[in-house]
């Protein structure tokens, strides 16, 4: 698991939010390298698996929050000369990254509960904070035309 969660340091979230049967909480990550080296853009969804909590908390400060009102920056194009953070990139950096956590009383007590093995996750973007608990990870690309996100026209 933390392999997968290594190979995406430092990429962008593009969407992360329950799946529309509402049991899996999904996070679609987009992957990209130098336009130099010719190797394409991906999207990957890292799908958790019967999750059991999924908590969503600000990664922005206080006085981050208080600049970054403004509504001009939930628009890239409006936002992206002024201070603030811009909401409207429709990305975040995943910074610090996924880690998870260990001997987790909330993974452990669900795994008592139900029978089954737990897992709790914390994933840092320079958005978001994630937390999520789960039973199982699967990570996969996103299919062809897959859109519960836009993707960005940015070109991270």
């Amino acid at each position: 698991m933390q392999a997968a969660f290594d190979d995406v340091f430092d990429e962008a979230i593009v969407f992360h939010g329950f799946t529309t049967y509402m049991r899996d909480y999904e996070v679609v990550i987009e992957t990209s390298a130098a336009p130099s080296t010719g190797i394409p853009t991906r999207f990957l969804r890292f799908l958790f698996v019967n999750c059991v909590r999924a908590e969503v908390t600000t990664a922005l400060s206080p006085t981050g929050w208080a600049g970054s009102l403004d509504e001009r920056l939930i628009d890239a194009a409006t936002g992206i000369d002024l201070d603030g953070y811009v909401w409207g990139v429709k990305w975040q950096a995943i910074y610090p990254g996924f880690a998870i956590v260990p001997d987790s009383e909330l993974a452990r007590s669900w795994s008592a509960d139900v029978g089954i093995p737990f897992h709790e996750v914390r994933v840092q973007a320079n958005g978001h904070t994630l937390t999520v608990v789960f039973s199982d990870l699967r990570v996969e690309p996103a299919p062809a035309g897959y859109a519960p996100f836009i993707v960005p026209a940015h070109g991270r």
